[in-house]
């Protein structure tokens, strides 16, 4: 399939969530962009690790995050491939986010956040609950939702995520260590993305 197919595809997929974030994004129209990203999902055809390939182990880097679209500060398209063992702590995502599986597992462990009793810039999470993200299993969020990743097995991910805003312009993104303390997420956990549009 050439290029420009893909991208009319993915324009075409991007018009349809722009309407529904032009409404505003609740759980319940969560539900509905779910469906539209998992049917972009099934088109293995335009989404593979052909044209999207996973980071090689052992040369550095272990987790690639393609960027499928430039559209300003609108609902942005990346496609992730993850190598097993790689993890992030947990974070927010500051704007509505779901991730779709196109290849692969992913543990999605959700958290709640608790700063009673904590001294500012600290704070404690209590798991709510373990999601496996694969295909046909998504997970959706809201802008100050928990969450980290896991990929175990032997299988890179490829992973549609989608945000409402750009990754790149999100300066409220935390992640919160081991320790508890809360820090920048974007300035100290996050890699530049690889441009993947025209």
């Amino acid at each position: 399939m050439s290029n420009a197919h893909r991208a009319a595809v993915i324009e075409a997929f991007l018009q349809q969530i722009r309407v529904i974030n032009q409404r505003g994004v609740d759980r319940a129209a969560l539900v509905d962009i779910v469906g539209l990203l998992e049917q972009l999902a099934e088109r293995r055809d335009l989404f593979n690790f052909d044209e999207f390939p996973a980071p090689v182990p052992g040369q550095g880097s272990t987790a690639f995050r393609y960027r499928l679209n430039d559209d300003g500060d609108t609902p942005t398209l990346y496609l992730n491939s993850l190598l097993p063992g790689k993890s992030t702590l947990p974070h927010n995502h500051e704007t509505w986010a779901i991730i779709s599986a196109v290849e692969g597992q992913e543990i999605n462990y959700v958290y709640a956040r608790n700063d009673e009793g904590h001294e500012p810039g600290f704070t404690s999470l209590s798991l709510e609950k373990e999601v496996i993200v694969q295909p046909g299993t998504s997970i959706s969020f809201l802008g100050e939702d928990l969450h980290g990743i896991k990929v175990e097995g032997e299988q890179a991910t490829l992973h549609f995520h989608l945000y409402g805003l750009p990754l790149e312009s999100l300066n409220g993104r935390y992640g919160v260590d081991a320790d508890g303390r809360i820090l920048n997420y974007n300035a100290s956990q996050m890699a530049p993305s690889i441009k993947a549009y025209a």
